[in-house]
Formats: C-alpha cells, sequence, structure tokens
C-alpha cells in the first residue's frame, strides 16, 4: 500500500492539490511523483522540493521559479527538467492550491527558451 491510497480522496482538492500540507511526507513525494510521471526522485528534486516548502510554510511565499533555481545553483529551467513544470513541483511539494491567480501563472508559464537554440 502506497502512502497515496492510505489518504481519502478528499485529502486532495478538486485540482489535485494536497489540501493540508502537514499531511505530506517523502513517501506521499514520491508516489506523487510517479503519478505525474516526474519519475525517482534524485537529489536535486529533493532540494528544490525542501525549498518551496519551507518558503511557503513560513512566509506562504511562492517563489518565482527561476530565483528558486538560482538559489539552489542550478540552471533557470531546472523546475521543469526536474518536475516538466511548477503545477508539478507545487503538487509533489504537497502544498495547498495557490490561489486562482498563482495556479494560472504557474499553469500558463513556459520554460526559459534555450539560448542555444535559433
Amino acid at each position: 500500500m502506497t502512502r497515496m491510497t492510505e489518504l481519502h480522496a478528499d485529502a486532495f482538492d478538486e485540482y489535485g492539490f494536497l489540501k493540508d500540507p502537514e499531511r505530506w511526507d517523502r513517501e506521499l513525494a514520491g508516489d506523487l511523483a510517479e503519478k505525474l510521471g516526474v519519475g525517482p526522485l534524485g537529489d536535486e528534486h529533493w532540494a528544490l522540493i525542501d525549498y518551496v516548502r519551507e518558503r511557503w510554510l513560513k512566509h506562504q511565499a511562492i517563489e518565482p521559479n527561476q530565483v528558486a533555481c538560482a538559489h539552489l545553483e542550478l540552471e533557470d529551467h531546472c523546475v521543469w527538467r526536474l518536475f516538466g513544470g511548477p503545477v508539478e513541483l507545487w503538487k509533489v511539494a504537497g502544498l495547498p492550491y495557490p490561489g486562482t491567480e498563482a495556479y494560472t501563472y504557474m499553469e500558463n508559464e513556459e520554460p526559459p527558451v534555450s539560448q542555444a537554440a535559433g
């Protein structure tokens, strides 16, 4: 039995976000990552997850992706490389629905264009 199956369906909202971030743990993160097609979580994944969780839980702040990547000394598009996008990172990190404006921004944000292309 996975950690995700231990939680009742009402633990997640209609968008797939965990309603109560205190119910999150690393096992659940792994289950969510697998469900979202993120793959096995490595050191860079965990660094990013821990960073966005800390910023949210302490300050209710949504860190811009490029700032989070820079803080961890990763390339600007690390969120897309590691998670496929900010919505997936937020879900794997077990954070609640960020609000309509932030969710719309996350959902529509494009990864940085590689300077090598073109």
